[in-house]
């Protein structure tokens, strides 16, 4: 396969498993490209992207913009805080607008679930979903998907393990559509209250007990507990939380075995995980960090050369 079967990236859900080996193909190779002495190549002189984030972000704002500038792409930011969209402005007005700019691709983080899916019914520019609610964030669980491959040489038959709050979670549901279709066995652990009952027909586990969970697994991602998209309280205290779902050094010791310890960030220590193991070995969060300018370099790049077919 040498080209994508999609002109936008709105969800791992539509993506095929031959799209993310291409995917990871390519990231493989823009990941030299990125430890050389000169970082850039001239691959998108022609290409005009706007970076629409109508959410807070900073990682994957700032790695969506190093990975357009690293293909020599014309950058055109936006935050929606200091703009039109303030005073009542819709999302298509605001983009027809900077469309009109001859922008050929979008990157949007939106607090709306579909609003990605809607976008891309509506303009005539590729889409890439930086984040939609708490429904995707794809190029988040490519990145996992990429590291978890480079780092266990495979990601068949794998043990992945998303531990804390998967009912806000894009990132947890992305990665399960990702992983389970490179065909790893997916678990899920946290409060009953924070894992959405649907869950099992996705073909994934539900664990509530941490240290069983961990004992089967080769891979935990732990994830943070998103109190912003929270109106009421999912479980008695932070205290609480930290007992039974904090990933600590004495807990791991107490396996007794080597685990890949993942987190997509911003990490509060000592809840979901404790400096300790943040730092240490066994840890490859700021690899996926890398990993994510090379991922984004290939999803921008395989899906600008579908535009340039249009």
């Amino acid at each position: 396969m040498s080209e994508l079967s999609v002109n936008h990236l709105l969800g791992i859900k539509y993506l095929k498993k031959e799209d993310i080996a291409l995917i990871f193909k390519t990231a493989k190779h823009f990941k030299e490209v990125i430890n050389r002495p000169i970082k850039k190549v001239p691959s998108l002189r022609d290409v005009t992207i706007a970076n629409l984030f109508f959410e807070n972000s900073t990682r994957t704002r700032l790695s969506f913009e190093l990975a357009e500038k690293r293909l020599s792409a014309d950058v055109v930011n936006f935050s929606a805080a200091s703009s039109s969209v303030k005073k009542g402005e819709t999302l298509v007005d605001t983009v027809n607008n900077i469309l009109a700019m001859k922008v050929d691709m979008v990157v949007m983080r939106h607090p709306n679930p579909g609003a990605g899916i809607f976008l891309s019914k509506q303009v005539d520019a590729s889409i890439i979903n930086a984040g939609d609610g708490a429904h995707e964030h794809p190029t988040q669980a490519l990145l996992d998907a990429f590291s978890i491959q480079e780092e266990l040489g495979d990601i068949a038959g794998k043990r992945v393990l998303i531990v804390g709050d998967i009912l806000h979670s894009r990132v947890a549901l992305s990665n399960i559509y990702a992983l389970k279709k490179m065909g790893a066995e997916v678990m899920v652990c946290g409060p009953k209250t924070l894992i959405p009952k649907h869950l099992h027909k996705l073909g994934v586990k539900v664990e509530t007990n941490l240290d069983k969970a961990l004992a089967g697994c080769d891979v935990a991602n732990m994830l943070r507990v998103q109190n912003e998209r929270m109106d009421v309280n999912y479980f008695p205290s932070t205290k609480e939380y930290v007992k039974q779902y904090g990933l600590t050094k004495k807990r791991l010791e107490k396996l007794n075995k080597e685990l890949v310890i993942m987190h997509p960030g911003p990490i509060n220590r000592g809840v979901e995980l404790s400096s300790e193991l943040a730092d240490s070995d066994q840890a490859i969060i700021l690899d996926q960090v890398e990993n994510g300018v090379a991922v984004r370099m290939a999803v921008i790049y395989l899906l600008a050369a579908k535009i340039k077919q249009l």
